[in-house]
C-alpha cells in the first residue's frame, strides 16, 4: 500500500509540474533509462512545442540519430557537431589550436584562462573570458579627475 501511495504523489507532482495528462506521466515515470526520463522531463518542461511523453520520445530520438550529436572522441567527448576546422584533430583534446571552436568551448565550459585572451583588460580581466561586451572602469576614476 505504501508504494502506490508513494507512486500517487509522484505521478501527481508530475502532472502538476509539467501539465501532462495523467497517461503520459505514468509513460514518463516507467521510462526505463534514468538519463533519459531526466532529458525528457527538461523537454516537456522547457520546450514549448513539446505537450506529450510521445512527443518528447520523438525528439530525443531525433537528437539521437542526428550525425551532428554523435560521438567524434571518446577522450574529450566532443561529438561531430562541435568539430574545429581549424586544427588537424578537429575535437578538444587538442589545446595549442587557437581556433574559435576552441575558444567558444573554454568559454561554455569555464575552462578559460584568462591571461590567454588578448582582448581582455589586463588589469580588470573585463572583455575577455566568456562576455566579450564587458566595460572596463579602471581608468574612469583618472577620466574623472582630469575633467
Amino acid at each position: 500500500m505504501p508504494k502506490n501511495h508513494a507512486r500517487k504523489k509522484a505521478l501527481a507532482a508530475i502532472k502538476d509540474e509539467l501539465g501532462i495528462k495523467h497517461t503520459c506521466a505514468i509513460a514518463l515515470l516507467d521510462h526505463p533509462d534514468a538519463d533519459e526520463r531526466d532529458t525528457l522531463e527538461r523537454y516537456l518542461a522547457e520546450y514549448v512545442d513539446i505537450n506529450t511523453y510521445r512527443e518528447a520520445v520523438d525528439y530525443l530520438t531525433q537528437e539521437k540519430n542526428d550525425p551532428r550529436n554523435q560521438l567524434l572522441c571518446d577522450r574529450c567527448g566532443w561529438t561531430n557537431g562541435m568539430v574545429c576546422p581549424e586544427c588537424a584533430k578537429g575535437c578538444g583534446c587538442e589545446y595549442d589550436c587557437t581556433g574559435w571552436r576552441h575558444e567558444e568551448m573554454r568559454a561554455a565550459t569555464g575552462d578559460y584562462d584568462e591571461d590567454d585572451n588578448p582582448y581582455g583588460c589586463q588589469e580588470c580581466g573585463a572583455g575577455g573570458g566568456g562576455d566579450p561586451y564587458g566595460e572596463c572602469c579602471c581608468y574612469e576614476d583618472d577620466e574623472d579627475q582630469a575633467a
